[in-house]
């Protein structure tokens, strides 16, 4: 345990954060948001974790946003820069991230789904960023208009209403709908997959995706080029031909 509300553990390479709060629908309390911290962190230094998967405790939530009990103690007003941790905001987070999701992501749950890379939900979940509906802000939604349409992101941002898993994939928010039994083992083996890639070529590939988000096709293009030398010029670039070439599982060196 990180803390307790917050869980780290490693599965094959695969590292899991999970909140572990259940009985307050794995709210976004100071603890948690600590824990989520020290998670992160705590990924980006582990060399035996090549992919991260944030999950929620339970079936009903995966998280269902802020603390509003404990945001009306403290009279929150504009939440600090590092309120909690912003994959590509506050904190970079270089090897990918996958959300697993298995209940409600509202609010701040919807934001912990958006950051990540990948999105696995079950299909009983549901999504809603329902600051409107509370009087509270949603600044972190600025990157869903890239996400999926801008018409899409306007409905889900002015009504507050919820969408459901199958809506979710529907507009490209969710990669993969499953039955709840299987969501864990559907996110451990997309995270295995991944693992079990070049991880320089990973990593790369994560970066040129969201450097082009912000460029115009010219600039993503040359940006690129640079991600990319490095990666042509490695070991492992040699490795992965010569692996082919004699028919056996490639031997990563990520240099």
């Amino acid at each position: 345990m990180i803390n307790d509300v917050v869980r780290y553990r490693v599965d094959n390479r695969v590292a899991w954060l999970t909140i572990e709060r259940e009985e307050a629908r794995n709210a976004l309390s100071q603890a948690v948001r600590d824990g989520l911290w020290a998670g992160t962190r705590r990924f980006n230094h582990d060399d035996d974790a090549l992919v991260l998967v944030l999950t929620g405790s339970g079936d009903k939530a995966f998280c269902a946003g802020g603390d509003l009990k404990e945001m009306a103690e403290t009279s929150l007003e504009i939440p600090p820069p590092d309120f909690l941790p912003i994959f590509g905001r506050n904190i970079e987070v270089e090897k990918p991230t996958i959300a697993a999701v298995n209940g409600v992501a509202y609010a701040g749950g919807f934001l912990l789904a958006q950051m990540c890379d990948i999105t696995v939900a079950a299909d009983h979940a549901r999504f809603a960023v329902t600051e409107a509906k509370v009087g509270r802000g949603s600044p972190w939604a600025a990157p869903l208009g890239w996400l999926i349409p801008a018409k899409v992101a306007l409905q889900i941002l002015l009504t507050g209403d919820p969408i459901d898993a199958a809506r979710a994939r529907e507009i490209g928010l969710v990669n993969e709908v499953v039955p709840l039994a299987d969501l864990h083992a559907t996110a451990q083996a997309m995270a295995e997959t991944i693992a079990s890639n070049a991880p320089l070529t990973v990593r790369a590939a994560k970066k040129t995706v969201y450097a082009a988000a912000h460029m115009n096709l010219g600039e993503a293009f040359e940006y690129a080029d640079e991600i990319w030398a490095p990666v042509y010029m490695s070991n492992d670039a040699q490795e992965g031909p010569l692996a082919f070439r004699e028919k056996r599982a490639p031997n990563w060196t990520a240099t």
